[in-house]
């Protein structure tokens, strides 16, 4: 025998009563089969079916396995769309300075050595590059010199 509902009582007075509580009270599942697509579905190996969790009927295995195609394929589209927005996005906080100075309608960003501006069709077939620790060497011994001649 099912054990009776307790109604639940909200901030200003009323009683609401769950109704899948009142199905399983009556020894129905909670959905009803009919408009359930079976989403949450469950495999259950020492019986050997697969029933769905929210209406508690059987699903024939084509069904439950077209159901994991589907899915699989809708997970890998999903998949692969962020795959391609992530190769559109700026992640180093250098490029996203420099993508912002590009986006001004007026202005453009300037070399920081030369102080010419740097547009985005001087960049778009790539640019030139140059090993990071031999510029740092030449930056550092254009500071002596500098320094030298303050001297």
């Amino acid at each position: 025998m099912a054990e009776p509902i307790e109604p639940q009582d909200y901030r200003y007075g009323i009683n609401v009563v769950d109704i899948g509580d009142l199905r399983v009270a009556r020894g129905l599942s909670r959905r009803v089969p009919s408009t359930c697509r079976h989403l949450r579905l469950a495999y259950d190996t020492s019986e050997r079916r697969i029933y769905c969790q929210d209406c508690e009927t059987d699903v024939e295995g084509f069904d439950a396995f077209l159901q994991m195609v589907e899915r699989h394929h809708y997970l890998q589209a999903k998949s692969e769309k962020l795959h391609q927005d992530a190769a559109h996005t700026i992640i180093s906080r250098a490029g996203k300075r420099m993508d912002e100075a590009w986006r001004s309608r007026n202005m453009a960003p300037c070399c920081p050595h030369c102080s010419k501006a740097i547009l985005p069709e001087d960049v778009v077939n790539g640019v030139s590059m140059t090993n990071k620790e031999w510029e740092m060497r030449q930056r550092a011994a254009s500071v002596q010199r500098a320094d030298k001649g303050q001297a």
